[in-house]
């Protein structure tokens, strides 16, 4: 490998422009004056997720005062906000506050390798105009990654799709210029993706389906609000956005603990919604009834009940069935109806990758994360000066469990430096063979997810558990203690 001019050794390497990654290198801007900071993106502009996804209706599924920066307002009354809106958000914040001068676009990390010796991380990263990968060299590395492959969507085996003559899509790479108008729409799939979907199609299809094996549990919620309204007003942008903020944070918080220890009033409340919306005589069971507790896997937030609202139009239906084979124009369920199809979406989740890919090294010697511990979901056990984003699946946004995740990596470095250290790294004493192993994403029993936990660091308890509530995180993040579980070189 060959060095670049522009890589002097930095004091932080952040990996990914997403809303992780930017959220780091605005706190480590602010919080750490005259950092060393430098921000590697694979791609060829700020959103992560938000430049990626472009199919119809994208939209966060989290509220959007909850989601955003907490340092950046978000100016409008909608609650779930449209993906184009977010990235613009994300690419004004970075251009307010100056972060934008870190990013490096197209620099994709390959590996990551520790030396000891030298006490410094040396990432390999491809580069445009170059043949070859270049080295990036920093103290500590902080990797705002996501959670799944952005080049490689999850291979599902649908029967017989091999023999369909029309369009097959994967929302991960919805073309643009795909024009769907009179089609008879296939949404294979029942999460986030499929219910925004659907709705969002409807006006132009001749008709869409939903095709699930087994449904979710929906949430109605209404995108904007009087009381919003009045508030964005009348008072300042920045009171009002801390104000939702608040609001939303414990909203969240309170749902999740009124689906742990209530849920069956939890499915009462979500039937009584979605029979109110749904056409009269349409079957909530078992279209709309799940097999599992509410938030076993995440509600899946409707805003303003579009998806009900399509199928009252009749320009969209719900399936509850099993595909036996695809033909040339349709798909024939087990239960013997066929759905004629001139295009199927095959919304039926993401291909999990952790870290982005990249391959760790530590003194030369492969490093296994999958068989290591997670310290306060932010330090791999073992890994020395690295932090990585993990947000949060089931009681937050995202965002929140990445600033966690920042905050921490700020009090490291400062600890670190404070005791004259170079490194630290997380350490597990003999409390490992007592402690049961759980999954970092087994939060959520999602199929895509089930299948692909063996990919990531693993959970404990104590100091080694995954994050349930933002409040105690956030505090622990900021000021809790950060001696136990750490060694300091």
């Amino acid at each position: 490998m060959d060095m670049d001019s522009d890589t002097d050794n930095y004091d932080v390497i952040v990996i990914g422009a997403g809303v992780s990654g930017i959220n780091a290198a605005y706190r480590l801007q602010s919080q750490m004056p005259g950092c060393r900071l430098v921000v590697l993106e694979a791609r060829a502009s700020i959103g992560g997720t938000w430049d990626l996804f472009r199919y119809p209706g994208i939209r966060s599924d989290s509220d959007i005062f909850s989601f955003g920066f907490a340092w950046s307002p978000w100016y409008r009354t909608e609650l779930l906000a449209h993906g184009g809106d977010i990235k613009q958000y994300m690419i004004d914040a970075a251009t307010r506050t100056g972060i934008d001068k870190y990013i490096r676009h197209h620099h994709k990390v390959l590996s990551a390798d520790w030396f000891s010796k030298e006490q410094i991380w040396k990432l390999s990263v491809q580069k445009p105009g170059r043949t070859g990968p270049v080295v990036y060299s920093g103290r500590f590395i902080f990797m705002g990654t996501g959670y799944y492959n952005y080049e490689q969507p999850r291979q599902t085996i649908i029967p017989g799709l091999e023999n369909f003559a029309g369009k097959v899509i994967h929302p991960q790479f919805w073309p643009e210029d795909y024009d769907y108008s009179g089609k008879e729409m296939v949404v294979i799939g029942s999460g986030a993706t499929a219910v925004t979907i659907v709705p969002s199609v409807a006006d132009k299809v001749k008709r869409v389906t939903m095709l699930q094996r087994s449904p979710t549990y929906m949430l109605p919620l209404a995108n904007h609000s009087k009381v919003r309204e009045f508030l964005f007003a009348t008072l300042p942008s920045t009171v009002v956005h801390k104000i939702n903020r608040v609001v939303y944070i414990l909203f969240t918080y309170l749902v999740t603990v009124w689906c742990a220890y209530y849920p069956a009033a939890v499915e009462r409340h979500l039937r009584k919604q979605a029979v109110k919306l749904l056409p009269e005589g349409y079957a909530w069971n078992p279209h709309f009834k799940p097999r599992y507790k509410p938030w076993d896997q995440r509600l899946c937030v409707v805003p303003d009940g579009d998806i009900f609202g399509a199928i009252r139009s009749a320009k969209a239906a719900v399936v509850t069935d099993t595909i036996q084979t695809v033909t040339a124009d349709s798909i024939q369920l087990t239960s013997g109806k066929r759905l004629p199809a001139d295009v199927i979406v095959t919304a039926t989740g993401i291909q999990l990758l952790f870290a982005g890919g990249i391959q760790f090294t530590i003194d030369g010697a492969p490093f296994d994360a999958p068989s290591k511990f997670m310290w306060n979901a932010a330090m791999i056990q073992d890994l020395p000066n690295a932090v990585i984003s993990i947000g949060y699946l089931k009681s937050g946004s995202w965002t929140l469990g990445a600033d966690c995740a920042v905050q921490l990596l700020i009090r490291l470095i400062k600890e670190t430096h404070k005791r004259g250290a170079g490194v630290v790294s997380a350490r597990i004493d003999d409390t490992r063979e007592k402690m049961v192993s759980r999954p970092l994403m087994g939060l959520l029993n999602s199929t895509y997810i089930q299948g692909s936990e063996a990919l990531f660091p693993q959970t404990g308890t104590g100091i080694w558990c995954n994050r349930d509530n933002y409040i105690k995180d956030m505090y622990a993040a900021r000021w809790g203690s950060i001696n136990t579980g750490l060694s300091f070189e």
